[in-house]
């Protein structure tokens, strides 16, 4: 076996960065939609979602978009890795790739950037209010796990943006 060329190594590469994408979103979708809090008003119980703050609805939103576009890119990356060729036979998947990956990135940022906004500005405002800090901890939680999947997304737009030019 001949030993792996430098393409195959930013294959490799590009293929363990989406896998971590993945499971980096998974993670923060599942702590985000999962996040439950009670509040007494009056005797009074009061159930609130995530899907109560504007900010973790834009959260869930970013996750589903990256996480549908990292799947694509997951499928593609595994069949270039086992096959040796690109999925398309022009070099429209690098191209396909090179904005993809800085679209969705951004995205991913602003996500992870409004769910550290809403839950700075709410913890504060509901601070001592029962099980609502553990309420915000899970919306910074989710975020954290937001921002590390765009780290991962950011820095597959590097390494798609130096395969561009060789291919172009």
């Amino acid at each position: 076996m001949p030993p792996p060329t430098p393409s195959m190594a930013s294959r490799m590469s590009a293929l363990v960065l989406r896998v971590l994408t993945f499971i980096f979103l998974l993670a923060s979708l599942i702590i985000l939609t999962t996040n439950t809090a009670t509040l007494e008003v009056d005797l009074v119980e009061v159930k609130v979602h995530f899907k109560d703050v504007y900010a973790y609805r834009y959260m869930v939103a970013a996750i589903v978009i990256g996480f549908a576009y990292t799947i694509l890119q997951m499928a593609f990356t595994l069949y270039h890795v086992a096959t040796g060729n690109r999925a398309m036979s022009d070099d429209g998947s690098l191209v396909f790739d090179f904005y993809g990956d800085k679209v969705i990135s951004y995205v991913l940022a602003t996500g992870a950037a409004a769910g550290f906004g809403v839950t700075k500005d709410m913890k504060s405002i509901f601070a001592g209010s029962g099980n609502f800090d553990q309420f915000f901890n899970k919306g910074y939680a989710s975020a954290s796990l937001l921002l590390l999947g765009f780290i991962c997304t950011a820095i597959l737009s590097v390494i798609s943006s130096y395969a561009l030019p060789k291919h172009v």
